[in-house]
């Protein structure tokens, strides 16, 4: 016969899953974006959270004391989700870094586009990128190495058993402004330096063609030239997403461990 027996202390660790995963669905890359129903964020995390309280073998609630035990045991199972799933959001706004200093260099950086995505304005380039690499995220299933990897944490960190560790946090944060400058200034460099030589080469004609306006001229070809590399090296950027997602794991690998 089936036990359908579902009491107080499975409730409070069922709640403690809950509040996990919605956090995690609503920082994640891919679950967080804006045109996602609400509905369906709040359906998915309940469902993995059904699925996940059936697996874990142990249903034993963390203990405390009081109501206010009780709420710091939520309050920290909403950061974990938080953290996990910022992890890997932050790695996305390498695209928009390296999308302004390609469109500074083209002559793009006034020309502002409503992003749906962020419900924010941002520059054509930036877009253009985001776009590319959402697409690729989604078609080689990197949304669900995220899943997976915040299903596996819960063996990592139990629940109710998050820990801190400041100084894992801190070190995480630093490498990652590291490779976040280096990553973004790998994907805009073509552009960069094509433009660096189209400088030199207008510097050169400013010199031996004086009664030749250089500004009007070189405006126009600054735009001419950058949209012409931009588009050419556009089939670059399923290999430059490569070096986005593995930084993604990396740092959604990185917060778990800074959790335990």
């Amino acid at each position: 016969m089936i036990d359908y027996s579902f009491s107080y202390s499975d409730l409070e660790f069922f709640l403690l899953i809950l509040v996990r995963m919605a956090s995690f669905v609503v920082s994640a890359p891919f679950f967080s974006m804006p045109n996602v129903p609400r509905q369906f964020k709040a359906g998915f995390a309940f469902c993995i959270s059904v699925i996940m309280f059936s697996v874990l073998p142990d249903h034993t609630p963390p203990v405390y004391n009081s109501v206010i035990g009780f709420e710091i045991i939520v309050i920290k199972e909403i950061i974990a989700g938080l953290v996990i799933g910022l992890g890997g959001n932050i790695v996305i706004s390498v695209v928009n870094l390296a999308g302004k200093v390609a469109d500074m260099e083209i002559g793009l950086s006034m020309v502002q586009l409503f992003d749906p995505m962020t419900r924010d304005s941002s520059g054509f380039t930036g877009t253009l990128y985001q776009y590319g690499v959402m697409l690729i995220m989604f078609v080689s299933n990197m949304h669900h190495y995220f899943l997976r990897a915040f299903t596996e944490s819960y063996t990592l960190i139990p629940v109710g058993g998050v820990h801190y560790n400041s100084e894992l946090i801190v070190s995480v944060i630093s490498k990652f402004l590291v490779d976040y400058v280096r990553i973004a200034f790998s994907i805009c460099l073509p552009i960069m330096a094509s433009i660096i030589i189209l400088n030199a080469v207008l510097g050169i004609l400013a010199k031996t063609s004086p009664q030749m306006n250089m500004f009007s001229v070189g405006i126009q070809i600054k735009v001419l030239v950058g949209l012409s590399i931009l588009f050419v090296t556009i089939a670059l950027l399923p290999y430059l997403s490569e070096f986005i997602f593995d930084e993604m794991k990396q740092m959604t690998d990185a917060m778990i461990q800074s959790l335990r």
